[in-house]
């Protein structure tokens, strides 16, 4: 005998259709950002990362306590990730213009400062959906983080709740153990070597 499970409607628990899948294509995207200040007019795609390797990572809300540390993490350890073959691209739902409004907010007042790399605004909520990380209660995204090789296909991921932040330093761990290629086994760092088999 057969153990039959109760059917669900998972879109109205929360959960997006599409599922993602590491080792298959990323959801493409074509986002309003932050990569020229003044007019605000150069989208982001993933075709732009193209034969890189890309970091995304998605933030509830522009403006708040628990994003600025993350995303000023990730702005300081910047120039590892170039170094790695990695850009870095942050989302929200919010606006462009509210992006615009915390990068040029003085950091003693609650801005950002100046970033090394764009914020984008998914302010239809497709793209952060299509990711599996929008609460649709409250048109949110939740902290995901997604690394995309240079095939455009997606090899990590990992969703946290709102209340705490992501580490930097693991996602450049991932990062690299990913690039090795190779079996790496718990705690791998940097440097050594993959398992052989």
């Amino acid at each position: 005998m057969r153990l039959r499970l109760p059917e669900f409607d998972l879109v109205s628990l929360g959960v997006t259709r599409h599922m993602l899948q590491v080792g298959k294509k990323a959801p493409d995207f074509d986002m309003p950002s932050t990569k020229d200040m003044k007019t605000l007019k150069e989208n982001v795609r993933l075709s732009d990362y193209k034969g890189k390797f890309l970091v995304l990572f998605f933030y509830p809300l522009d403006f708040t306590f628990v994003c600025p540390t993350e995303i000023k993490a990730f702005n300081e350890k910047y120039d590892e990730f170039k170094k790695a073959g990695a850009e870095v691209l942050a989302v929200s739902t919010d606006s462009v213009y509210s992006h615009r409004a915390w990068i040029t907010t003085p950091e003693d007042k609650g801005g950002l400062g100046s970033l090394k790399f764009p914020l984008a605004s998914d302010i239809t909520k497709d793209v952060s959906r299509d990711y599996g990380v929008l609460m649709e209660d409250k048109g949110i995204a939740l902290r995901g983080l997604f690394i995309i090789d240079g095939d455009g296909v997606l090899q990590y991921q990992v969703v946290h709740a709102l209340n705490f932040g992501r580490s930097v330093e693991e996602t450049i761990r991932v990062l690299e153990a990913i690039k090795v290629g190779g079996l790496c086994q718990a705690d791998w760092k940097p440097g050594q070597k993959p398992l052989q088999v």
